[in-house]
């Protein structure tokens, strides 16, 4: 049988254990937090990450499954983040296009709102590169493979792939990125007061 003292421990312990990742979980958000505004940085840091990757993978010639496995999942990424939230192939209107995003002044607005937002997109991308990079240290990944044929498979698969998301583009009249965006100056500033 329990002793009091062993029941009230053991609740202690799960209660100092449940704080401490309470406060891990806390720190951590908060890191993200002050992360969000600086997307160029952010970047930054993630191209960084992975081009420690792959010099570590040129110079130790292997983890090519790592690698592949790697980019297909960055490849997913990529798709979902230039994919609408709301897919314009499941909204079904009256003509036989299919319903479009609108290219006239007179046409209702709707704004493009990303499947995947780029926050998101850069979270996932640095935390797979970073796993991927712990696992360049596991020898049980090192899997001996043929390697131009995987680069084969991945171009492969990448074009196709974007073949059918650039189809899907035209096909809806949507554009993901937004350039030459017009800027917007402060009225007050070009007025002088006396």
């Amino acid at each position: 049988m329990m002793d009091g003292n062993d029941l009230s421990s053991e609740i202690t312990r799960k209660g100092i254990l449940s704080q401490g990742w309470t406060r891990i979980s806390q720190v951590y958000q908060s890191t993200l937090d002050r992360w969000t505004p600086h997307a160029k940085t952010r970047w930054v840091g993630s191209a960084l990450v992975m081009a420690a990757f792959i010099i570590r993978i040129i110079t130790k010639q292997g983890w090519y499954i790592v690698t592949y496995a790697l980019g297909i999942y960055h490849l997913n990424l990529f798709i979902a983040f230039l994919t609408p939230k709301i897919d314009p192939a499941m909204d079904l209107d009256d003509d036989e296009n299919g319903p479009a995003l609108p290219t006239r002044a007179s046409e209702e607005f709707r704004p493009f709102i990303r499947r995947l937002p780029e926050f998101k997109f850069w979270l996932s991308v640095t935390k797979s590169t970073l796993i991927a990079f712990c696992c360049t240290f596991v020898d049980a990944f090192n899997i001996p493979v043929f390697w131009p044929i995987l680069v084969m498979y991945f171009i492969t698969l990448f074009c196709i792939t974007m073949k059918r998301q650039i189809k899907h583009m035209i096909k809806y009249r949507y554009l993901p990125f937004t350039h030459n965006k017009p800027k917007y100056r402060n009225a007050d500033s070009t007025v002088t007061v006396n």
